[in-house]
Protein backbone atom coordinates (compact mmCIF):
# COMPACT_ATOMS: atom_id res chain seq x y z
CA UNK A 1 0.00 0.00 0.00
CA UNK A 2 1.60 3.34 -0.90
CA UNK A 3 1.65 5.58 2.13
CA UNK A 4 -0.62 8.09 1.99
CA UNK A 5 -1.61 8.74 5.72
CA UNK A 6 -1.19 12.04 7.54
CA UNK A 7 -0.39 11.21 11.22
CA UNK A 8 0.13 14.45 12.46
CA UNK A 9 -3.53 15.24 11.48
CA UNK A 10 -7.02 14.53 12.80
CA UNK A 11 -10.55 15.35 12.12
CA UNK A 12 -13.02 17.17 14.76
CA UNK A 13 -16.66 16.30 13.64
CA UNK A 14 -19.66 18.96 14.53
CA UNK A 15 -22.87 17.14 14.76
CA UNK A 16 -26.23 19.21 15.17
CA UNK A 17 -28.24 17.75 17.75
CA UNK A 18 -31.34 18.43 16.55
CA UNK A 19 -33.66 19.55 13.60
CA UNK A 20 -32.95 22.96 12.43
CA UNK A 21 -29.48 23.23 13.83
CA UNK A 22 -26.74 24.86 11.20
CA UNK A 23 -23.42 23.67 11.72
CA UNK A 24 -22.09 25.97 9.08
CA UNK A 25 -23.58 29.01 10.38
CA UNK A 26 -22.22 28.66 13.59
CA UNK A 27 -18.42 27.76 12.24
CA UNK A 28 -19.90 31.15 9.67
CA UNK A 29 -19.37 33.86 12.01
CA UNK A 30 -16.40 31.93 13.75
CA UNK A 31 -13.64 31.04 10.88
CA UNK A 32 -11.78 33.31 8.63
CA UNK A 33 -13.41 31.73 4.83
CA UNK A 34 -16.76 31.35 3.78
CA UNK A 35 -17.80 27.81 4.93
CA UNK A 36 -21.95 27.95 3.59
CA UNK A 37 -20.60 27.39 -0.18
CA UNK A 38 -18.22 24.38 -2.27
CA UNK A 39 -16.27 22.87 0.41
CA UNK A 40 -13.17 21.95 1.38
CA UNK A 41 -12.04 25.34 2.08
CA UNK A 42 -8.94 25.87 3.75
CA UNK A 43 -9.77 28.39 6.87
CA UNK A 44 -8.31 29.85 10.77
CA UNK A 45 -10.07 30.49 13.87
CA UNK A 46 -8.33 33.91 15.07
CA UNK A 47 -8.16 36.05 18.20
CA UNK A 48 -9.66 39.16 18.10
CA UNK A 49 -7.08 41.05 17.31
CA UNK A 50 -6.76 38.96 14.18
CA UNK A 51 -4.06 36.75 15.26
CA UNK A 52 -3.87 33.19 14.40
CA UNK A 53 -4.94 30.30 16.75
CA UNK A 54 -5.60 27.43 14.68
CA UNK A 55 -5.56 26.83 10.91
CA UNK A 56 -7.79 24.17 9.49
CA UNK A 57 -9.53 22.85 6.35
CA UNK A 58 -13.15 22.26 6.43
CA UNK A 59 -15.06 19.21 5.19
CA UNK A 60 -18.76 18.14 4.04
CA UNK A 61 -19.96 15.23 6.01
CA UNK A 62 -23.45 13.80 6.22
CA UNK A 63 -26.82 15.55 7.46
CA UNK A 64 -25.90 18.61 8.06
CA UNK A 65 -22.05 17.68 9.70
CA UNK A 66 -18.67 19.29 9.20
CA UNK A 67 -15.49 18.13 9.48
CA UNK A 68 -12.23 20.04 10.71
CA UNK A 69 -9.24 18.77 9.50
CA UNK A 70 -6.91 20.27 11.80
CA UNK A 71 -3.18 19.01 13.25
CA UNK A 72 -3.77 16.24 15.57
CA UNK A 73 -1.78 17.94 18.44
CA UNK A 74 -3.81 20.38 18.96
CA UNK A 75 -7.67 18.79 18.15
CA UNK A 76 -8.49 18.61 22.27
CA UNK A 77 -7.76 22.13 22.35
CA UNK A 78 -9.45 23.09 18.82
CA UNK A 79 -12.89 21.14 20.42
CA UNK A 80 -12.92 23.12 23.94
CA UNK A 81 -11.93 26.63 22.07
CA UNK A 82 -15.37 26.16 19.73
CA UNK A 83 -17.21 24.58 23.10
CA UNK A 84 -16.62 28.28 24.25
CA UNK A 85 -18.82 29.87 21.26
CA UNK A 86 -21.28 27.10 21.03
CA UNK A 87 -23.38 28.36 24.35
CA UNK A 88 -26.68 27.43 24.03
CA UNK A 89 -26.37 25.78 20.54
CA UNK A 90 -27.39 21.91 20.30
CA UNK A 91 -24.24 21.29 18.41
CA UNK A 92 -22.07 18.12 19.61
CA UNK A 93 -17.80 19.16 18.59
CA UNK A 94 -15.50 16.02 19.36
CA UNK A 95 -12.75 14.34 17.77
CA UNK A 96 -13.56 12.08 15.67
CA UNK A 97 -10.78 8.81 15.78
CA UNK A 98 -12.27 6.57 13.54
CA UNK A 99 -11.54 8.98 10.24
CA UNK A 100 -8.06 10.05 9.50
CA UNK A 101 -6.72 12.19 6.58
CA UNK A 102 -4.72 11.12 3.60
CA UNK A 103 -2.94 12.76 0.82
CA UNK A 104 -0.98 12.08 -2.34
CA UNK A 105 1.25 14.72 -4.54
CA UNK A 106 -0.36 13.64 -7.87
CA UNK A 107 -3.87 14.02 -8.82
CA UNK A 108 -5.88 11.35 -8.94
CA UNK A 109 -9.70 9.73 -7.99
CA UNK A 110 -11.75 10.31 -4.48
CA UNK A 111 -9.85 13.23 -3.35
CA UNK A 112 -10.40 16.84 -3.45
CA UNK A 113 -7.70 19.58 -4.76
CA UNK A 114 -5.96 21.12 -1.64
CA UNK A 115 -8.14 24.29 -1.86
CA UNK A 116 -4.74 26.64 -1.10
CA UNK A 117 -2.89 25.35 -4.30
CA UNK A 118 -3.54 22.86 -6.73
CA UNK A 119 0.36 21.61 -6.95
CA UNK A 120 0.14 20.69 -2.61
CA UNK A 121 -1.65 17.35 -4.24
CA UNK A 122 -4.79 15.95 -3.23
CA UNK A 123 -6.57 15.34 0.29
CA UNK A 124 -9.52 13.01 1.15
CA UNK A 125 -10.88 11.17 4.66
CA UNK A 126 -10.95 7.54 5.22
CA UNK A 127 -11.52 5.60 8.19
CA UNK A 128 -8.32 4.86 9.90
CA UNK A 129 -6.81 0.72 9.69
CA UNK A 130 -4.13 -0.84 10.67
CA UNK A 131 -2.70 -0.84 7.31
CA UNK A 132 -2.31 3.15 7.08
CA UNK A 133 1.50 4.38 6.20
CA UNK A 134 2.82 7.96 7.24
CA UNK A 135 3.03 9.86 4.51
CA UNK A 136 3.99 12.84 7.00
CA UNK A 137 7.51 13.46 6.19
CA UNK A 138 6.68 13.61 2.21
CA UNK A 139 4.03 15.74 2.76
CA UNK A 140 6.08 18.35 4.86
CA UNK A 141 8.60 18.07 2.17
CA UNK A 142 6.51 18.57 -0.23
CA UNK A 143 5.04 21.60 1.12
CA UNK A 144 7.54 23.32 2.18
CA UNK A 145 9.60 22.95 -1.01
CA UNK A 146 6.55 24.88 -2.78
CA UNK A 147 7.08 28.04 0.14
CA UNK A 148 3.85 26.89 2.25
CA UNK A 149 4.02 27.30 5.91
CA UNK A 150 0.78 25.64 8.01
CA UNK A 151 0.61 24.62 11.66
CA UNK A 152 0.99 26.40 14.39
CA UNK A 153 4.86 26.08 14.98
CA UNK A 154 4.80 28.02 11.68
CA UNK A 155 1.80 30.39 11.45
CA UNK A 156 1.03 30.80 15.69
CA UNK A 157 0.35 34.20 17.09
CA UNK A 158 1.09 36.36 13.86
CA UNK A 159 -1.11 37.88 11.90
CA UNK A 160 -3.35 35.96 9.48
CA UNK A 161 -2.53 38.30 6.26
CA UNK A 162 1.12 38.31 6.97
CA UNK A 163 0.69 34.20 6.50
CA UNK A 164 0.44 34.60 3.35
CA UNK A 165 -3.61 33.50 3.82
CA UNK A 166 -5.34 35.95 1.21
CA UNK A 167 -2.90 34.41 -1.48
CA UNK A 168 -3.22 30.69 0.09
CA UNK A 169 -7.04 31.20 -0.01
CA UNK A 170 -7.81 30.74 3.29
CA UNK A 171 -9.64 34.37 3.84
CA UNK A 172 -13.36 35.97 2.50
CA UNK A 173 -13.80 39.26 2.30
CA UNK A 174 -17.08 39.31 0.82
CA UNK A 175 -18.83 36.84 3.94
CA UNK A 176 -20.09 38.38 7.22
CA UNK A 177 -18.41 38.81 10.77
CA UNK A 178 -16.24 36.23 11.50
CA UNK A 179 -13.32 36.61 14.98
CA UNK A 180 -10.48 38.65 14.35
CA UNK A 181 -12.34 40.33 10.69
CA UNK A 182 -12.09 43.94 11.49
CA UNK A 183 -8.57 44.12 11.84
CA UNK A 184 -8.04 41.53 9.15
CA UNK A 185 -10.61 43.32 6.71
CA UNK A 186 -8.58 46.57 7.15
CA UNK A 187 -5.12 45.29 6.90
CA UNK A 188 -6.31 43.78 3.19
CA UNK A 189 -8.15 47.37 2.27
CA UNK A 190 -5.55 49.34 3.14
CA UNK A 191 -2.82 47.06 1.79
CA UNK A 192 -1.25 47.06 5.29
CA UNK A 193 0.55 43.73 5.22
CA UNK A 194 4.09 44.90 6.03
CA UNK A 195 5.94 41.57 7.66
CA UNK A 196 5.20 37.83 5.63
CA UNK A 197 6.17 34.26 6.16
CA UNK A 198 8.55 32.56 3.51
CA UNK A 199 11.04 29.49 3.84
CA UNK A 200 14.46 29.92 3.60
CA UNK A 201 17.57 27.61 3.66
CA UNK A 202 18.01 27.20 7.16
CA UNK A 203 21.93 28.51 6.80
CA UNK A 204 20.35 31.51 5.92
CA UNK A 205 17.68 32.21 8.73
CA UNK A 206 17.42 34.90 10.91
CA UNK A 207 17.01 32.99 14.46
CA UNK A 208 15.38 36.10 15.93
CA UNK A 209 12.67 36.41 13.28
CA UNK A 210 12.14 32.31 12.90
CA UNK A 211 9.22 31.09 13.88
CA UNK A 212 10.56 27.30 12.94
CA UNK A 213 13.18 24.88 11.67
CA UNK A 214 13.20 21.71 9.82
CA UNK A 215 16.90 20.98 10.34
CA UNK A 216 15.76 17.02 8.45
CA UNK A 217 15.08 19.54 5.48
CA UNK A 218 17.71 22.10 5.94
CA UNK A 219 14.41 24.71 6.14
CA UNK A 220 13.78 27.50 7.71
CA UNK A 221 10.70 29.46 8.22
CA UNK A 222 11.32 33.07 8.70
CA UNK A 223 8.64 36.32 9.83
CA UNK A 224 10.02 38.70 7.60
CA UNK A 225 9.50 42.39 6.71
CA UNK A 226 8.59 42.71 3.12
CA UNK A 227 11.51 45.13 2.72
CA UNK A 228 13.95 42.42 4.08
CA UNK A 229 12.67 39.51 1.77
CA UNK A 230 14.96 38.80 -1.50
CA UNK A 231 12.92 38.40 -4.30
CA UNK A 232 14.46 34.55 -4.70
CA UNK A 233 13.09 33.91 -1.74
CA UNK A 234 9.09 34.54 -3.22
CA UNK A 235 7.43 31.64 -4.33
CA UNK A 236 5.83 31.81 -7.84
CA UNK A 237 2.52 31.70 -6.17
CA UNK A 238 3.21 34.93 -3.89
CA UNK A 239 5.10 36.88 -6.54
CA UNK A 240 2.15 39.45 -7.65
CA UNK A 241 1.06 39.85 -4.27
CA UNK A 242 4.90 40.20 -3.00
CA UNK A 243 4.51 43.09 -5.64
CA UNK A 244 2.05 44.72 -5.11
CA UNK A 245 3.25 45.35 -1.36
Amino acid sequence: MTASRLFDRALVRLTPREEGEDVAAFLQGLLTNDVTKALPVYAALLTPQGKTLFDMFVWPAADGQLLLDCEAALAEELVKRLSLYRLRRKIDIAVDPGLGVHWQKEAGDGGAADPRLASLGQRWIAPVSDSDEAADDDYRAHRLALGVPEGRAELGDILWLETNAVELNGVAFDKGCYIGQENTARMNWRSKVNRRLVVVALELSDEKRRKAAHPELALAIDHLRVSDIEPALVPVWLGKAFVED
